[in-house]
């Protein structure tokens, strides 16, 4: 009896000490980086795929699709400006307060326009953006298309010969696009105009000709271009991800919450990874 009391005490004690930790670390770490690769080949197909229905299909049915684009542009843009106007004013307020915080100590305030460019327009500023966007409008994707499908909406769109990509994902891409561009146009602009307001503010002696001036000596052709590029690619990248894990594979309503999860995750990994690209080559060239 006391033989088999302590087996059953050591047996039930053993899991106990190691419940919630792998058994091997390596196999854990290389377990998740194969699912992350085989997960990066399926959005890569997703995307290609979504790719050669905006080519392909891009007259068919335009009636329809130019108002589910604009209603996309809408929910990803003029929605979130008001919360990004703010965001923008504070970024500006940060960054001129660190900045003049460190700059005055030995006299370098016509630095203030470099920083700025710098930090807003080739990094911060897209970044900002696309996180916002991400957690707004991004999830609501992965939600909505994950329910249709747990519904079997998309099956009854193929039933009504529609091409589910075309309906779904096409509008949520562009959309998503050109509201991201757009709003982190505004949000460079705002960001750049609260840093002279906030270093005014704190009787920083640089007159706006010489702050305007410095941003433009700083600006360089090359980051007009990439923050275009940049700030669209992020919103192709949020959108295809989104839209992948909402309608990759068949759901049920209980999976729709770590589907989510998943989805933000990833476009995070792939939103900085993006932008550590742009920074790559703008550096290249």
């Amino acid at each position: 009896m006391s033989e088999g009391t302590s087996v059953g005490l050591d047996t039930d004690l053993q899991p106990r000490t190691l419940r919630g930790l792998p058994t091997s670390y390596t196999g854990w770490i290389g377990s998740r980086l194969m699912g992350f690769l085989s997960t990066f080949q399926g959005i890569a197909a997703f995307g290609l795929i979504t790719l050669s229905v905006i080519l392909t299909k891009r007259r068919t049915a335009s009636n329809v699709i130019h108002p589910l684009i604009w209603q996309q542009v809408v929910r990803c843009g003029v929605s979130l400006l008001p919360m990004l106007c703010f965001l923008a004013l504070a970024m500006g307020l940060v960054i001129i307060g660190q900045t003049v915080s460190l700059t005055t100590r030995v006299g370098a305030q016509q630095f203030l326009g470099t920083v700025m460019v710098s930090v807003v327009v080739r990094e911060l500023g897209p970044l900002l953006v696309a996180l916002v966007v991400l957690t707004r409008a991004g999830t609501a994707n992965v939600i909505e298309l994950g329910t249709a499908r747990a519904s079997r909406e998309v099956e009854a769109l193929e039933a009504l010969g529609i091409d589910p990509i075309h309906y779904l994902v096409v509008p949520r891409v562009i959309g998503m696009a050109i509201g991201v561009f757009c709003l982190t146009v505004y949000v460079v602009v705002i960001a750049l105009f609260s840093g002279y307001l906030w270093a005014f503010f704190q009787e920083v002696p640089i007159l706006p000709s010489e702050y305007f001036s410095q941003l433009a000596t700083a600006l360089h052709p090359l980051d007009f271009l990439s923050l275009g590029l940049k700030s669209a690619g992020l919103g192709v990248v949020i959108a295809v991800v989104t839209c992948y894990h909402g309608l990759a594979r068949p759901l049920r309503v209980d999976d729709i919450a770590g589907a989510t999860i998943n989805a933000i995750t990833e476009c995070v990994i792939l939103c900085v990874l993006c932008d550590a690209l742009f920074l790559l080559l703008f550096l290249l060239l």
